[in-house]
């Protein structure tokens, strides 16, 4: 399936060496592979300013990724799991989206975390946060422990093959809005 819609990944992490960053680059790289027009959120690459306020001035990185998010008809986001809820950088992200903006869209999501514990929680807490703009989320989240990486490589095929799934079915959940 290949399609024509803007995709924009974020990776949800403000780490250097981020788990998550490793998993959305795959992500990224797939989604890419079905649709050119596909963009890469980065937090872990510290771009991002921290939200103080409408009125403020934003470096370009930060104009550059809120323009992309509410233009994208499709967001893959992953975060990890943080004392128990996503990270603080991809809600400061979302603290420069409008709303009014988002109604509509599509998004699929990936956890990754430590150990098998708090998916259902932070899935819960993404998708409330989803709500707020509008957002059609796939519930089947992809669920992942740090286990599925070796050498800063998604190894694991069976997490490979959760996660094409989760970009090929968020699109096809896109593809079906965008033709009525």
């Amino acid at each position: 399936m290949v399609v024509d819609m803007k995709i924009v990944v974020i990776s949800g992490s403000p780490r250097k060496n981020a788990n998550t960053q490793v998993i959305m680059k795959y992500v990224f790289e797939y989604a890419k592979s079905k649709n050119q027009d596909t963009k890469l959120i980065n937090l872990s690459e510290g771009n991002i300013e921290c939200y103080k306020g409408p009125e403020e001035k934003y470096n370009e990185a930060t104009q550059n990724a809120t323009t992309d998010i509410m233009d994208a008809d499709v967001w893959l986001i992953g975060t990890p799991i943080y004392n128990s809820f996503f990270s603080s950088a991809l809600k400061n992200l979302f603290e420069y989206v409008n709303y009014k903006k988002t109604e509509g869209k599509v998004a699929g999501i990936t956890i990754i975390a430590a150990g098998n514990i708090g998916f259902i929680n932070v899935q819960t807490l993404v998708t409330q946060l989803l709500s707020y703009f509008r957002v059609i989320t796939n519930p089947k989240a992809v669920f992942l422990t740090t286990e599925s990486i070796t050498d800063d490589v998604v190894s694991d095929v069976d997490t490979q093959n959760k996660l094409k799934q989760m970009v090929d079915e968020t699109l096809e959940i896109a593809l079906k809005l965008l033709q009525n």
